[in-house]
C-alpha cells in the first residue's frame, strides 16, 4: 500500500470519528433517557411523557384505555356487600370507594392516566405485597436471620406453641402455605362459619403439614403479621412511612389500619397490629399514585434515587414461586406458568386486591400500571392491550 493510500485510510477512519461526535441530538436524547432511570419527585410533578416518546403506539394506548374505562367492577361503592361477601367487619370502612381508575408509567413517565388517581381508598390484598416487603427489610437488616426460621423463634406470644404450629417458618407464611391452627381477631384459621366469613366460608378439612399445601387465608397472614410486628417491635405503618413511602417521596395521605381488637403490647403501650387486607375493614387506604411509586420502587429492583431501600436479592426470592408448584411468590402473584395473564410475559407479576385493585409489574417492558376498582377477568385483555401499543426497539 503506497503512503498516498495509507493516509486516504487514516483519513476516512478520522472523518468518521468526527461524524459519530455529533450524532443527532434527538438520538442522544433518546439513548439517555432509556440509560438514565427517572424518579418522580414529591407532590404531583410526575413528569410525563406521549405515548411516542416512550416508544408507544398513541391510538392503540388510547384504544386500551377506552376498554378499561368499560370494566368498573361490580363491588357497591358504598360496601354495603362486606358483611355478606366477607363475614362479620372487624375494623374501618370509608363511606364510599372511588370509580374506576388508573395510570401506566413506562420508564419510570406518566404515559396515561384516567379517573380520580388521588382518591384514598382501601386496596384489600394488595397490603399483602407490601407486608413482604416489610419482611423484606427485617430479613435485610438481619432482624430475622432466615425465612427459614420457625416462628416460633420470633413470636413474644403463644401463637406457636403447639406441636403443630412450632414447625411454621417466615417462608411458608409468605408463600401462604403455612397451615397454621388457630384464631385471629376472633376469625379461625379454617375459615369456617358464615357469620364470620360470609360467602368466603369453607367446609372443614384435615390441616396438612406446614410447607406442603397452598390456601389463600387472611387469618395466617394476620398472624405473620402480629410476628412481624412483635419483630420491629413498633407499629407497622410507622416503619412503612420511615423505611419506605418518605424515601420514595409518596404523599403524606395513606392510612394503614388495623381491627377494633388488633391492639397489642409493645414495649409498654398498646399498638394496632394490622390485616394483610380490608376483607374485615381496616387495612391499607392508598391512592393509585402512590401505589405506582410503591410500584416503581419494585421496578427499579428496590432502588430509588441510587439508594437501595429494599434488597435486589430479597425482591428476587419475593418474585420466585413456590416449591410446590404454585405460581406464588411471597405474598406476590406471579405469571411464570402463563396462567394468570396467558398474553402477558412470563416473568411480570402483581399486587392484587378484591375490587379489583391491582398493581402490575413487568421488567421485561419497562411498565408499571396500576388499575382500582375494575373487574377482575379483564386484567389480561388489558394488559394485552396495553402490550400491543409498545413498538419494538
Amino acid at each position: 500500500m503506497t503512503p498516498i493510500k495509507r493516509l486516504s485510510l487514516t483519513t476516512l477512519i478520522l472523518a468518521l470519528c468526527v461524524l459519530a461526535a455529533f450524532r443527532p441530538a434527538a438520538l442522544v436524547q433518546s439513548q439517555t433517557q432509556k440509560s438514565v432511570a427517572y424518579y418522580p419527585p414529591a407532590g404531583d410533578a410526575w413528569q410525563r411523557r406521549t405515548p411516542e416518546e416512550a416508544g408507544m403506539d398513541h391510538a392503540l394506548l388510547d384504544a386500551a384505555i377506552v376498554y378499561a374505562k368499560t370494566q368498573a367492577g361490580t363491588m357497591p361503592k358504598d360496601f354495603s356487600t362486606q358483611v355478606e361477601t366477607f363475614g362479620r367487619v372487624l375494623g374501618p370502612l370509608p363511606k364510599m370507594h372511588g370509580d374506576t381508575n388508573g395510570i401506566i408509567i413506562r420508564h419510570g413517565y406518566i404515559v396515561a392516566e384516567w379517573g380520580d388517581t388521588n382518591q384514598i381508598d382501601p386496596v384489600y390484598s394488595v397490603a399483602k405485597s407490601f407486608l413482604s416487603t416489610l419482611t423484606g427489610l427485617a430479613v435485610d437488616r438481619r432482624m430475622i436471620k432466615s425465612v427459614n426460621d420457625p416462628m416460633r423463634l420470633y413470636a413474644t406470644d403463644d401463637g406457636y406453641t403447639s406441636s403443630h404450629n412450632a414447625k411454621i417458618t417466615w417462608e411458608e407464611h409468605l408463600q401462604q402455605t403455612s397451615e397454621w391452627e388457630g384464631s385471629m381477631w376472633g376469625k379461625n384459621s379454617d375459615f369456617v362459619g358464615v357469620s364470620e366469613f360470609g360467602r368466603g366460608q369453607r367446609a372443614s378439612r384435615a390441616i396438612k403439614e406446614p410447607g406442603t399445601f397452598w390456601e389463600y387465608n387472611d387469618v395466617r397472614i394476620n398472624r405473620m403479621s402480629l410476628t412481624l410486628l412483635q419483630v420491629w417491635q413498633k407499629p407497622l405503618p410507622l416503619v412503612l412511612k420511615n423505611e419506605i413511602m418518605d424515601r420514595i417521596s409518596a404523599s403524606s395521605t395513606w392510612q394503614y389500619h388495623g381491627y377494633a381488637n388488633s391492639q397489642v403490647s409493645i414495649k409498654g403501650r398498646m399498638v394496632e397490629s394490622v390485616s394483610g387486607g380490608t376483607r374485615w375493614g381496616g387495612g391499607l387506604w392508598i391512592s393509585t399514585r402512590d401505589m405506582a411509586r410503591f410500584g416503581h420502587l419494585i421496578l427499579r429492583h428496590g432502588n430509588w434515587r441510587g439508594k437501595q431501600i429494599i434488597s435486589e436479592s430479597w425482591l428476587k426470592q419475593a418474585t420466585t414461586p413456590t416449591t410446590i408448584g404454585q405460581d406464588y411468590g411471597y405474598l406476590w402473584w406471579l405469571n411464570t406458568q402463563g396462567k394468570q395473564w396467558p398474553d402477558a410475559p412470563r416473568a411480570s407479576f402483581a399486587a392484587l386486591g378484591a375490587g379489583s385493585n391491582t398493581i402490575w409489574i413487568d421488567p421485561e417492558h419497562d411498565l408499571v400500571v396500576v388499575w382500582r376498582w375494575h373487574r377482575d377477568r379483564s386484567m389480561n385483555e388489558f394488559f394485552k392491550r396495553i402490550l400491543m401499543s409498545v413498538k419494538a426497539d
